[in-house]
């Protein structure tokens, strides 16, 4: 039975579907105004991992992420680079899309664009307005915030609490406009020379909030299984959602909020974000990093944790993801001379830890244990791949485990072949390792062939290579 930790309740609540065997995910996708960074990595492969959970228990799932392609930060950019908002954001939206298939992240059902929506924001907005929820002044159009029953619910804070807070990140312009500071705006009036659309209360724009409660409800309806972001998000933005959306339509909008935990960096743990420059670019990283490997740390942290961003952690993560590979690879190696004596003990054995990692992911898409469940079964796979006789429906049955519950995480196993000039350079370097007596790093190259299913024979007349 999957259990879910609804930031809402703050309790793990059981997962019932609107649809029978179908799951409506929402995820706040990126402000298109520069490339992502491994903090907001994090949250687009926490919410990649749980959306392959729920298909590996065969949920169809229907995944929504929007691009937020018009906005202040857009606006500056695209003045500071001499460009229009609409090239700075279908220059970003492409990086965004190379550097997450690089990370094996699923392509989602479908990336909503704010600019293709405008029309149903507008018509969002007015009908606020007509129920009472809304008000113009000057061509901007404000939430009566305190009008919604259950404002602050989402964020457990009480709405006095919030309006302290919001009064102190208001200009005594915009607090001279709102009837109340804890109100926020759904339609900004347009600066000279901004990007704007006609609307009622004159040319502007949408605000942030309002985008998302829009698209999401356009593509999924009013009331949705699953919102994920960012811890970050969960006020203003999520509760802001929530509270229109529902004035709105009449209906609770979402029956699962989901918040994944932050990319930490340095000695004090500081949360990584543009907004504090310390941040570091996925389009950069992976031309340094293996994106599998960042991609692991990653997804084997159960979504709700910290992780701390380093070279250890990423060491760690790219040796464990090796001993994945190595089990699969010698797995496969051992199906050449399989036979009709198969395990029918060992099987079961397999079959329990597939039951423990669905255990594990079941409850609150544990990732730490169930990766740990994974792991035993590569553990089990190189042990029986070592024994003088192994049977071929028993080899096959742990390669189908392993490789259906790896790609849970994103890990692609496949058996990798080198191309004859990659083996010579292999060879190569392991014959200079032995001139260097590095005979460590020399038994390791073979060992690395041996397993790809390539011998080598040291002659006198040097290193020939065969095929097995």
């Amino acid at each position: 039975m999957l259990r879910i930790y609804n930031t809402l309740t703050q309790e793990k609540d059981v997962f019932k579907p609107i649809k029978p065997r179908t799951v409506g995910m929402y995820v706040c996708g990126p402000t298109v105004y520069n490339y992502i960074h491994i903090g907001n990595a994090r949250s687009i492969v926490a919410f990649d991992t749980i959306r392959r959970y729920f298909e590996y228990c065969g949920y169809q799932v229907n995944y929504i992420s929007n691009f937020t392609d018009v906005d202040d930060k857009l606006i500056n950019e695209a003045k500071a680079e001499n460009t229009t908002v609409n090239e700075l954001a279908d220059k970003y939206i492409e990086a965004y899309k190379e550097d997450v298939t690089a990370l094996n992240v699923e392509p989602a059902t479908m990336n909503p664009r704010a600019t293709d929506n405008i029309d149903g924001i507008i018509d969002f907005v007015k009908s606020l307005i007509d129920q009472g929820y809304a008000y113009e002044v000057d061509g901007d159009v404000y939430y009566r915030a305190r009008k919604y029953d259950d404002y602050g619910h989402l964020a457990h804070q009480s709405i006095d609490d919030l309006e302290s807070g919001a009064s102190q990140h208001v200009s005594d312009d915009e607090l001279a406009k709102k009837e109340d500071p804890i109100d926020f705006v759904l339609w900004k009036a347009a600066k000279p020379g901004e990007i704007s659309w006609q609307s009622p209360w004159g040319e502007g724009r949408p605000g942030w909030h309002i985008e998302c409660s829009v698209m999401s409800t356009k593509y999924l309806g009013d009331t949705i299984d699953i919102h994920g972001g960012g811890e970050d998000l969960k006020f203003p933005h999520h509760e802001n959602e929530r509270a229109q959306s529902e004035a709105k339509t009449g209906h609770k909008f979402v029956n699962y909020w989901m918040h994944n935990g932050f990319v930490t960096v340095g000695d004090d743990n500081e949360k990584m974000s543009k907004s504090l420059g310390n941040f570091v670019t996925v389009h950069d990283i992976v031309k340094e990093v293996d994106p599998q490997v960042v991609r692991f740390l990653m997804s084997t942290t159960q979504y709700r944790r910290p992780i701390q961003y380093n070279q250890a952690n990423l060491k760690a993560a790219e040796n464990n993801l090796n001993k994945l590979k190595n089990a699969f690879n010698n797995l496969n190696y051992r199906l050449s001379d399989a036979g009709d004596v198969d395990d029918i003990k060992l099987e079961q054995e397999i079959r329990q830890i597939q039951a423990d990692f669905q255990d594990a992911m079941d409850d609150d898409f544990n990732a730490q244990n169930g990766i740990d469940a994974v792991y035993e079964l590569a553990k089990i796979g190189n042990l029986y791949a070592e024994r003088p006789e192994v049977g071929t429906g028993t080899i096959k049955l742990i390669i189908d485990k392993l490789v259906k519950m790896s790609s849970v995480f994103g890990v692609i196993l496949k058996e990798e072949t080198l191309d004859d000039s990659e083996v010579e350079g292999l060879i190569e370097e392991r014959n200079q390792a032995r001139k260097n007596k590095n005979f460590a790093r020399s038994d390791e190259i073979r060992d690395q062939l041996k397993e790809l299913g390539i011998i080598l024979e040291d002659t006198a007349q040097g290193t020939r290579f065969r095929r097995e």
